[in-house]
């Protein structure tokens, strides 16, 4: 149990807690939670007694008492239903989702929504106050609290604040379509340092923030009420020690080969890993899959497609629409192109545990990352990760952060079928001699610029004040 009367000298505050409660045999218990932000952060939390992590809990209604679970002292914020229906499948991913992934489906805009996104955020500021010791750190992380900094800043001015956007930041021609773009930036502008996956969503950052406030900008540096508030990109990495260690266990390699083996050991495996979302990009490389078999460029005899599809967001209007749709290409393929007993493209919509990823990594000979707008997309980089003999080819879309360190991927545009059907039919037919120099210079960035370090790179600039 964690003293909820106390206060700590670094705060986290993000949407969820790094723990989710889950059922079995009519008992709750609380999980770690999959994740990049987690695995940056144990190492972080983990040696620092004096450290908090504040969320929600995943369970809508009254929160629990504080509590400590794998390393991570968790004080939870409450969401009733009513504000998780508004706040979240609303205002966070029904406006800001789309409206920052460059308004891919039309942002959705309602006073309502708006309201109760407004609630939430107070209540999570007024939590982190209470929390924080004076002179206290605190990380506010992505687009459901981009009020806390500012209502914090109001609160409590002797903190140093910190916040980082997960998802891309749009074009400022996109952002001002905002009905409440300038209370947005106030609250951002409430951080020290901002930071973000790319230097494009830096500067589009800071030419919103021009247009909305006024307020002048030199070298990523905001000037305004009296103080400064600093802009960069820090791109995130993943564990890769952890990934490379699942990749080296015998359990993860016997089953890697099971799998391959369940597909009827095909020449050659491309492989799908992603959350089932409209900016994932899952139909694109469906419908060039297609075209590529129609055409005989690849063959069903000789070619598999596994797509991993998780479950997301499935309240959140339009993801239906997605379902179906990925599920009535994957129908088209199989009974064109499919044997009996012998589907060509095998479709799972289910999560799955990191194991059996990694095992689908080492599996797939060509992995396809194709998101038509992504903040960074951390699958491209566990692929990498998990292929210790740098075999494996990644055909990864340009419009991912990704894309901007994993330069030696085969960078295609989602948009321009034709290209990516011509990279999807070099990926599969190439010889795996020819794409290791390429692996391995992915390797080498992955290993670099791991989770770890992102979140030291960000705390130690935080840190400096500079």
């Amino acid at each position: 149990m964690v003293d909820g009367d106390r206060t700590w000298s670094f705060v986290v505050a993000a949407n969820r807690l790094p723990v989710r409660r889950v059922w079995e045999e009519g008992t709750a218990r609380w999980v770690p939670s999959p994740g990049g932000l987690v695995s940056a952060l144990r190492p972080v939390m983990a040696d620092n007694p004096d450290a908090v992590w504040v969320g929600w809990s995943g369970v809508p209604g009254p929160g629990t008492d504080p509590f400590e679970m794998d390393g991570f002292r968790c004080h939870p914020v409450e969401v009733s239903q009513g504000e998780l229906q508004l706040f979240y499948e609303g205002f966070s991913n029904a406006t800001l989702w789309p409206l920052f992934h460059d308004a891919l489906v039309p942002p959705e805009y309602h006073r309502t929504w708006w309201d109760a996104y407004r609630t939430v955020n107070h209540r999570y500021a007024a939590t982190v106050a209470q929390l924080a010791a004076p002179g206290a750190t605190v990380w506010i992380h992505d687009y459901h609290l981009l009020l806390v900094p500012g209502l914090l800043r109001r609160a409590r001015p002797d903190l140093k604040i910190g916040f980082f956007l997960h998802i891309p930041f749009p074009a400022r021609e996109l952002y001002i379509r905002l009905p409440w773009r300038t209370e947005i930036i106030d609250g951002l502008l409430g951080a020290d340092l901002i930071g973000l996956q790319t230097p494009l969503s830096a500067d589009n950052f800071c030419r919103a923030a021009a247009r909305v406030t006024g307020a002048p900008t030199t070298n990523k540096t905001i000037h305004h009420d009296d103080r400064t508030t600093r802009v960069g990109a820090f791109p995130i990495g993943i564990d890769a020690q952890r990934i490379a260690g699942l990749a080296a266990d015998p359990a993860v390699q016997a089953r890697s080969t099971e799998i391959r083996r369940s597909l009827g050991s095909p020449r050659t495996v491309l492989l799908g890993v992603d959350r089932l979302d409209y900016t994932k990009g899952i139909e694109v490389r469906l419908r060039a899959f297609r075209e590529l078999l129609a055409e005989g460029r690849l063959s069903a005899d000789h070619c598999v497609f596994v797509q991993i599809a998780e479950p997301s967001r499935s309240q959140v209007t339009g993801y239906g629409e997605v379902r179906r749709a990925v599920e009535q290409l994957v129908g088209d393929v199989n009974g064109n192109f499919g044997v009996m007993g012998h589907p060509v493209v095998h479709y799972l919509h289910q999560s799955q545990p990191i194991e059996e990823l990694v095992a689908m990594y080492q599996m797939a000979d060509v992995m396809l990352v194709t998101p038509l707008r992504d903040g960074m997309n951390l699958v491209a980089k566990e692929y990498v990760a998990s292929r210790p003999d740098n075999s494996g080819v990644l055909v990864l879309s340009e419009f991912t952060g990704a894309a901007q360190e994993l330069k030696a991927a085969e960078l295609i545009n989602p948009h321009d079928i034709e290209g990516l059907k011509a990279a999807m039919e070099s990926a599969a037919l190439r010889n795996p001699a020819d794409a290791r120099s390429a692996m391995r210079a992915m390797r080498r960035v992955v290993r670099a610029n791991t989770a770890q370090r992102w979140a030291e790179r960000f705390l130690d600039r935080l840190a400096l004040g500079e």
